[in-house]
């Protein structure tokens, strides 16, 4: 959303007035080694738990982080205040701290007229979300670092992204003169911005009891078609986003609606993903991003998020083709979340960065020499495979491991057998790791998010189901048993981060959203009521907490957080998928278990507010397009009563059956939807469509035919 002509004028002058004077330069790779720095300086940010605030520690700026102290003293001097958001792993925001907040003379105009706060955007999304949202409506666009400059009450009112040293000299100087000389003319431009912001979450309530017509779903796909790469996967053009609930969306689209084109796109992307450089060849999991549009060469950083995700899509993935490619990328993905990302109390760390030792990259990149002297007896075979040449395919002569063609093509070529070409790639991809472990590491952010770990827990439920893997299952028991422990309190609140041994920050909406989601899944794999009942607890303290009877949504922050500037809502989905959205989702699982209408009518009403947006804003709302194809199709449960209830449940996990809703009981249950349905006995699994079920039958076999319609 963007500012109509007559609010944003004002700040379009001072804007392009402050940001003319240099061009700023997003993609010249900048030498950032550190070099020795005199450390006379240690600021606040050292007692800080956040890596990223730490990384700020010993810069000369006077920082802050987000807090009373900061904004008391903001109002008590009338300065205003400097807002710089990041996070641990990310490469331009290495950047601008090296070029800027190192330097001296910049340190000394920040310190002088602002009151500079340091905000890591993964422990707080929530003032991140306020201010990217202005800088958004600002400038059309958004990233990290992200810089805003807001009056002393967090009034934003300027701000972007990167900015080079002098560029950003000039800026505070300009910025620091308005103040002092035309204080009105920027209280005005915030006025203005305000008003923008609060418009973006104004809610219209719309008439839940008009039918849902389907072809809103298929004609939101459609929109989407128009954004596929049919030559290299994936969304557009480079940079390229990994997004996994966009493609689990079109897994349940070919379910329905069966066009074959859609199947090839998905199959192609996961495929072109798997084998690029975004993917780790030799290590397993994925980067953050990849900056060509051929998948080649990745943004190195390595996030939870996305790899939790990329887990549950592949896993999905398998189920529906029977890849075995696939289930390769999901054991090695899990491999490294082990290896790197898991804690010794089962619970999984935020990050890895992009840079080792200054450099973007440097730690997974390889010289033909290095890979001439360490696979020397397959060199040749090696270099081919992974497209490793002399002069580098990347830069300086550097290599990044990816694979430019089918494994077909080598055994045609080499006349090897599979399981020998496996054989050969595996012996040496060992070796590389083995070398590899001598360099030194990419920082790790060893944060402990709930949100992400939810994510996590659900990316290992979903490996369980499509593998039946045992080690899977537990691992999310731990880390279920973690956020339990150390994050849930007794009245149902959740904190958002954890870090040696200390749970601290009120959770978001999200951190509920997710596991909610992802303890109604364990509770469904371990047959246990257990979870079900905590998420209905998180559920309850989310509508005492979060929703606005108004709108029948779901704000970001909670109703005890007095502290920020607004209260906002998440609406659009992004490479995770809104908070709004997975709520209203979880709400219409629960009144299918719980046979609770209440849920069923609040989740109707989310739909409905945002239903005039599904098929013109399709890409944001991936998650809410998924949410309605299960409303405007029948709903179909399956469920299992019996001594063999977790003996056919195993059986029909690793069915591609997305959208349906599947329990089981070995014993009598008291939630609703075992209600009549045991059997002292027999194993009996009930097919029910719309509320109206089949004759129970006893076999796998038989229930799946009833699937089927056979």
């Amino acid at each position: 959303m963007r500012l109509d002509s007559s609010k944003i004028k004002t700040i379009k002058l001072i804007y392009n007035k402050i940001t003319s004077k240099t061009e700023q330069s997003f993609w010249i790779q900048p030498n950032i080694k550190k070099k020795n720095m005199n450390r006379k300086y240690k600021n606040r940010l050292a007692h800080e738990s956040s890596l990223y605030l730490q990384q700020h520690a010993e810069n000369p700026v006077d920082w802050f982080s987000w807090g009373e102290e900061a904004l008391k003293k903001a109002k008590t001097e009338n300065k205003l205040l400097l807002i710089s958001i990041g996070y641990s792993s990310c490469h331009w925001c290495h950047v601008m701290a090296h070029e800027s907040f190192e330097n001296e003379d910049v340190a000394k105009i920040m310190n002088e007229h602002f009151v500079c706060i340091k905000i890591d955007r993964e422990q707080r999304p929530d003032i991140d979300q306020i201010y990217m949202t202005a800088v958004q409506l600002l400038t059309g666009r958004g990233g990290w670092p992200l810089n805003c400059i807001a009056l002393p009450n967090g009034q934003p009112f300027f701000g972007g992204t990167y900015f080079q040293t002098e560029k950003w000299k000039f800026v505070l100087n300009s910025l620091a003169n308005l103040w002092k000389t035309e204080p009105q003319k920027i209280k005005e431009v915030a006025d203005n911005l305000e008003k923008g912001l609060k418009s973006i979450d104004i809610i219209e309530t719309k008439n839940t009891e008009k039918e849902l017509d389907k072809e809103v779903f298929t004609s939101s796909v459609h929109n989407l078609k128009n954004a596929f790469d049919f030559e290299n996967g994936g969304f557009g053009g480079a940079p390229k986003f990994p997004m996994p609930g966009m493609l689990r969306l079109l897994f349940r689209y070919y379910f329905t609606e069966k066009e074959l084109d859609v199947k090839q796109f998905l199959d192609l992307t996961l495929q072109k993903m798997s084998h690029g450089g975004i993917y780790d060849q030799i290590g397993g999991g994925f980067s953050r991003y990849s900056v060509d549009n051929k998948w080649n060469v990745p943004h190195f950083e390595k996030m939870l998020y996305d790899n939790s995700q990329l887990v549950s899509l592949y896993a999905e993935a398998f189920k529906l083709s029977k890849n075995e490619e696939y289930k390769l990328i999901v054991y090695e993905t899990l491999e490294f979340i082990a290896n790197e990302l898991t804690s010794h109390e089962g619970a999984f760390f935020s990050a890895l960065d992009a840079d080792s030792e200054g450099h973007e990259g440097k730690y997974y990149v390889w010289t033909e020499t290095e890979i001439d002297s360490f696979v020397s007896e397959d060199s040749a075979f090696f270099k081919s495979y992974f497209g490793i040449t002399k002069f580098g395919n990347w830069e300086n002569g550097k290599n990044i491991l990816f694979r430019p063609f089918e494994n077909e093509y080598f055994i045609k070529k080499h006349s090897i057998s599979t399981q020998k070409l496996f054989e050969l790639v595996s012996k040496n991809k060992q070796i590389l790791i083995e070398e590899r472990q001598k360099r030194i590491k990419p920082a790790l952010d060893d944060k402990i998010l709930c949100s992400w770990n939810a994510l996590m827990l659900i990316g290992y439920l979903d490996a369980y189901e499509a593998f039946s893997e045992e080690e899977f299952l537990q691992k999310a028991i731990v880390a279920a048993h973690f956020i339990e422990e150390k994050m849930l309190q007794p009245n149902g609140k959740l904190l958002r981060a954890y870090k040696d041994g200390n749970a601290n920050i009120d959770a978001f909406l999200d951190d509920y959203a997710f596991v909610i989601q992802a303890f109604i899944q364990l509770s469904k794999n371990i047959l246990n009521n257990k979870y079900i009942e905590i998420a209905l607890k998180l559920t309850n303290y989310a509508f005492e907490h979060f929703f606005d009877t108004k709108s029948g949504m779901f704000y970001y922050s909670s109703n005890t957080n007095n502290e920020l500037y607004m209260r906002k809502m998440e609406l659009n989905d992004n490479v995770i998928p809104s908070s709004n959205a997975i709520m209203a989702t979880n709400l219409y699982t629960l009144s299918i278990l719980m046979q609770n209408n209440d849920y069923l009518s609040i989740s109707k009403q989310m739909l409905a507010n945002i239903k005039p947006e599904l098929e013109q804003n399709a890409y944001f709302k991936y998650q809410w397009n998924y949410l309605y194809s299960l409303m405007s199709s029948e709903s179909v449960e399956i469920i299992i009563t019996g001594k063999k209830a977790k003996q056919f449940l195993k059986q029909l996990n690793t069915e591609f059956l997305p959208g349906v809703t599947l329990f089981a009981a070995e014993n009598e249950n008291n939630l609703a939807i075992f209600n009549n349905r045991f059997s002292n006995e027999k194993t009996l699994i009930y097919i029910c469509r719309n509320n109206t079920c089949n004759m129970p039958v006893e076999s796998v076999e038989e229930a799946l035919n009833l699937m089927k319609g056979k």
